[in-house]
């Protein structure tokens, strides 16, 4: 038989588990001569733990060394497994199973398969090996491999195994693309280097030889839905570090194929092939080398195999790669926004490397792409390549740089795909986009049609931040490139959420969005400035991550930006304007009472016009709709819906359209023709027991239920009324019963016991001494509750208003934040106005979300004597604004600062009580 030798590279000061010719003749002496099989196989195990604590020991202590790069640390990990495989087969072999003469059949040899086999593993990696035999497997060679994994089970390993012929082996991978993939990685660990060598050469000439097309397709369709089931996005939230978009899994791919096609060991030697240039392929051992590390920090953090990167672990990873808090940012967000651009260097290079394998004719281009052959010319200096634009004369591309600007207009003219030889070349020139090509007329028109003339503008804009041009044209968007925010708000980076907003202004003016979005659609196609709504799009978060207020800084800087695009002076400064005030209407809509003609007053005098509200407007909707997929809904449209049409009305008529009393008399009237069966007396006697903010803050719908509610309401008697509101994406809960302090608190504390999400809530006292509060609420997951389960909510809130419940004791064990959400911090802030309502002081409190927030923070309201008319709910993920209506027990205004003072502090303890309750 033709062993390997059981020999490793020698480390200087390296642990006995890396140096594998000490280690076997360590190994013999501390085993037992006269031990039987059992005692051997616990001796080996012994030796073989404390081996391993040692050799575990002395990586992670090594890794602490260069935290951002694990290429040696995923090397030793597996070169760890090497010399435990090998004891382990050294003692099965010498000492359990010893065989003198052995036959040509009972040649055996041990393969690394997987990730494994590529020399590649992270700290909880399982270990993946094929023992091969030449032919059926005898008794001595099964005797031994049972041997061999009972040992490594009692280590604890994971050991994922097969036992193979050669034959077996071709036979199988013909039939599953896994198997083939595990083969095509395998390597020699121990045994007869012969027999691995046989494989390597019926693998290669028999099976891989012939199969080239067969294997990429369906590595990249497994690719495809693995992106899928990942989200599809590579600026997910929390990423999968080794199966999402931009991970190792990708990169690893490229690998699988490269050594298919090639033949290839090693990444590297496919820029003698001309697949990467030296350049890219450094790019692609960088993020090789970061993506690791990252999964070896996951691995250590968790004590077991963990590859999804979040939020809580985000903050643990930054901090044990040496991120620091920068002005702005956190530590987190650096970190993040250096994950993601390593995601998006993953891409390129995949893309250049599947583009490189259709100019060798072994990936057929999509069809899709094909067809686009058949479209357009292509004017000079571009050439249709394999159906992608390109490049016919470097020299001349380069000699009129605005060409740089020039490729990503005909792709849209077109229709076609930039091939990456034509991206390559960009991406090495973009020194070219200097200040008299931002300066040049003809450049500032190129990239205005880019946005306004194709109708998908995202797509030229997404490609260009991938190459670096459009940070090149517009140098101030270069530090929001990957920018992660590190909130469960937002869930893109800074770059591709602006790309979605724009996206989103393409949709509806392509008319794909009428039937969810009216209004915006109404807007656009009556006609507004479509150059101010894309650049005001494109720029409004420009400002991100630094200390200063966002909206602001980015006001100023876009007054540098919009002369350089080419708007004139009316254009740059209502685009100063839209991108100053891009969160007033979102703000205004979420976390005022709309139903509070002061309210819409004071939106109508910052607004001014009917074509500043229009145009912000539509960007409010963009933007939002460009936070998440989930964040725009019903809710939010009918608040800015209604917003807008009441601020339309104000700057049409007058500001004093807008008036109490008018409002009060149209609810009213439209009462009485809801309830036309009634008796003229009762509804009089309806209509005369409210005061105005009841008639205004409520639609006529709710006023029903209420006057059903209150009809011969006995003093001790709580009436509920649970409905769906789909208008609210919620369930409307609507309680009628006799006045008293704290109800607020009560009913609160009430529907944080039963789970419920209070997304908007109001409360009014009749005349004769009735609460009348009603709160739109959902589920833990954010939607109305199914009608099913409305009888036992209705149980659990009559239970807890009668007392048979104490909110206070209860929610201790309800209270908790999920562990993954606990690293947000959001720094609490109270304010005091008295200005925004003519009746009420508005206290705003703007913190940390958790269950029984609102209730903690109405029984400090209830305790302060305070009286709550109505509370706007306004949440953003884990950041919660919760926005109270009050006056003092007398009825008046918090004027005094004492008042503010001490009501500010009470406030500020029940969220700190609340948050340790939870943290605990």
């Amino acid at each position: 038989m033709t062993d390997t030798p059981l020999s490793a590279p020698a480390i200087a000061g390296a642990p006995l588990l890396l140096s594998h010719d000490a280690l076997i003749a360590t190994l013999e002496t501390a085993l037992s001569p006269e031990a039987d099989a059992r005692a051997l196989r616990a001796e080996t195990v012994a030796f073989l733990n404390r081996a391993r604590e040692e050799a575990t020991a002395w990586i992670e202590a090594d890794f602490r060394g260069h935290p951002r790069s694990a290429r040696e640390t995923v090397a030793h990990y597996a070169l760890m497994t090497d010399g435990i495989v090998r004891a382990v087969m050294h003692v099965a072999r010498t000492k359990l199973h010893p065989l003198a003469n052995p036959t040509e059949a009972e040649r055996l040899a041990v393969l690394a398969v997987g990730g494994y086999g590529r020399a590649e593993m992270a700290p909880a990696s399982d270990v993946d090996l094929l023992f091969l035999t030449p032919w059926k497997i005898t008794p001595w060679a099964e005797a031994l491999i049972e041997s061999m994994l009972y040992m490594l089970w009692d280590l604890k390993l994971k050991v994922g195994h097969a036992s193979r012929t050669i034959d077996d082996c071709l036979r199988l991978g013909r039939e599953d693309i896994t198997i083939r993939t595990a083969l095509l990685e395998q390597r020699l660990v121990g045994g007869d280097s012969a027999l691995a060598a046989q494989l390597e050469d019926r693998l290669r000439n028999d099976l891989f030889r012939t199969t080239g097309p067969e294997f990429i397709e369906a590595k990249l369709e497994e690719r495809a839905q693995r992106h899928r089931r990942q989200g599809g996005q590579r600026y997910v939230l929390e990423p999968n570090v080794k199966e999402g978009k931009g991970g190792l899994r990708d990169l690893q791919t490229l690998y699988w194929i490269a050594k298919y096609i090639h033949g290839v060991h090693k990444a590297a030697e496919l820029v003698p092939l001309g697949v990467f240039t030296a350049e890219e392929y450094q790019r692609f051992r960088d993020a090789e080398d970061f993506l690791w590390a990252v999964r070896c920090h996951l691995h250590l953090i968790a004590h077991r195999a963990a590859d999804q990167l979040t939020f809580d672990m985000q903050v643990e990873v930054a901090a044990r790669m040496g991120y620091a808090d920068t002005a702005g940012r956190r530590a987190v967000e650096v970190f993040m926004q250096a994950y993601f651009r390593h995601a998006t260097v993953v891409g390129e290079v995949t893309r250049i490397f599947l583009t490189a394998l259709e100019a060798q004719h072994v990936k057929r281009p999509p069809v899709l792409k094909r067809l686009f052959r058949r479209r357009k010319p292509l004017k000079a200096p571009f050439l249709d390549d394999n159906g992608r634009i390109s490049v016919s004369d470097k020299r001349a591309f380069l000699a009129d740089p605005l060409n740089l600007l020039r490729i990503f207009e005909e792709a849209l003219r077109t229709g076609m795909l930039i091939h990456p030889d034509a991206m390559r070349i960009i991406s090495a020139h973009l020194d070219l986009i200097d200040d008299e090509v931002r300066e040049n007329r003809e450049a500032q028109r190129i990239f205005l049609d880019l946005l306004l003339k194709h109708g998908n503008p995202e797509r030229s804009l997404r490609r260009m931040n991938e190459l670096g041009v459009l940070s090149a044209f517009i140098p101030e968007f270069e530090p929001i490139v990957a920018m992660m925010q590190f909130n469960m708000y937002h869930s893109y980076t800074v770059d591709e959420h602006t790309i979605q907003v724009v996206s989103t202004l393409a949709q509806i003016e392509r008319g794909e969005l009428v039937e969810e979005l009216p209004l915006s659609s109404h807007i656009l196609k009556e006609g507004v400035s479509r150059r101010v709504l894309y650049v005001a799009l494109l720029l409004h978060d420009i400002g991100k991550g630094r200390p200063e207020d966002h909206s602001i800084l980015g006001a100023q800087i876009s007054r540098k930006i919009t002369p350089r695009l080419g708007l004139n002076a009316e254009e740059c400064e209502t685009v100063e304007w839209l991108i100053r005030h891009h969160l007033l209407m979102s703000d205004v809509a979420q976390k005022r009472d709309l139903s509070d003609p002061r309210t819409i007053r004071d939106f109508a005098k910052l607004v001014k016009s009917k074509r500043r509200l229009d145009l912000l407007t539509v960007l409010t909707v963009c933007d939002i709709r460009g936070v998440g997929p989930d964040v725009w809904n019903n809710w939010k449209a009918t608040l800015i819906r209604r917003l807008h049409s009441d601020t339309a009305r104000a700057l049409e008529h007058g500001l004093e359209a807008v008036n109490r009393e008018q409002r009060s008399n149209d609810a009213k009237r439209a009462l009485r023709e809801a309830l036309g069966a009634w008796e003229a007396k009762d509804l009089r006697a309806e209509a005369a027991r409210h005061y105005d903010p009841y008639w205004q803050g409520l639609s006529t719908e709710t006023h029903v239920i209420f006057a059903e509610l209150l009809r011969d309401l006995g003093d001790n008697e709580i009436r509920i009324d649970l409905h769906p509101d789909p208008d609210h994406d919620a369930t409307r809960a609507a309680f009628a019963l006799a006045d008293h302090p704290g109800i607020f608190s009560r009913l609160a504390g009430a529907l944080a016991l039963v789970g419920a999400n209070v997304v908007d809530a109001r409360t009014y006292t009749s005349k004769d001494g009735y609460a009348t509060a009603v709160f739109w609420i959902q589920d833990a997951e954010g939607h109305p509750y199914e009608a099913a389960r409305l009888p036992r909510l209705r149980q659990m809130i009559d239970k807890t208003l009668k007392g048979e419940v104490v909110a206070r004791d209860a929610l201790k064990d309800r209270d908790k934040l999920k562990k993954r959400e606990r690293e947000f911090r959001f720094p609490t802030h109270v304010t005091f106005d008295n200005e925004g309502s003519d009746i009420y002081t508005i206290v705003e409190v703007d913190t940390r979300d958790r269950p029984g927030l609102l209730y903690d923070l109405t029984r400090a309201l209830a305790t302060s004597n305070i009286y709550i008319a109505s509370a706007v709910i306004a949440t953003y993920g884990a950041q919660v604004v919760d926005t109270f209506y009050v006056k003092d027990m007398f009825g008046l205004k918090l004027h005094a600062k004492s008042k503010q003072e001490a009501l500010d502090k009470r406030l500020r303890e029940a969220i700190t009580s609340g948050a340790k309750r939870a943290g605990n």
